[in-house]
């Protein structure tokens, strides 16, 4: 449309092609449809691309599913890779889809981003931790008692100060 308003104001074709960035066969086709119907020529421009193979239906399923959870799914793990949501994609659909398409269905249709899990042992005890944490951690942050003599030499092992 911005286009429409630069021919409707006298500007040449070479000057829509710089001042909006676009080709100049794009241009001349603009060009034409507006010399021959008018703005309305330009209107109702259809959608570009390929029409997508999922319906918004088959979506909203799809992205239930995975909500729902890997082990909801089937997965002995609670973590989604691409290849598992794509195979949530073709079970659910019969649409296969490579890996990287996967990866656009996500990001670009659903809005979903890539999330790492975060890196800690099974066996942690955070209740263990924060009583270390308050119990012991001060004493060692603190450090020996000033009040013990030292010695300067590397080698030995009350070497804290150095002797006067």
């Amino acid at each position: 449309m911005r286009a429409v308003e630069l021919f409707e104001a006298g500007l040449r074709q070479v000057d829509v092609v710089a001042e909006l960035g676009v080709s100049a066969q794009t241009t001349s086709r603009w060009h034409r449809a507006w010399q021959s119907g008018g703005r309305d020529a330009l209107v109702g421009a259809e959608r570009l691309g390929r029409t997508p193979r999922l319906s918004d239906e088959q979506l909203a399923g799809v992205e239930a599913a995975l909500v729902a959870g890997p082990k909801a799914n089937g997965f002995g793990t609670d973590m989604w890779t691409l290849a598992r949501v794509a195979e949530v994609i073709e079970r659910m659909t019969g649409v296969r889809y490579t890996l990287s398409q996967t990866w656009l269905i996500l990001r670009q249709r659903l809005g979903w981003s890539r999330q790492r899990p975060a890196r800690r042992a099974a066996e942690r005890d955070d209740a263990a931790i924060e009583a270390w944490a308050k119990r012991d951690w001060p004493r060692i942050k603190r450090g020996l008692d000033d009040a013990v003599p030292g010695s300067v030499s590397p080698t030995r092992a009350d070497s804290r100060s150095c002797p006067q």
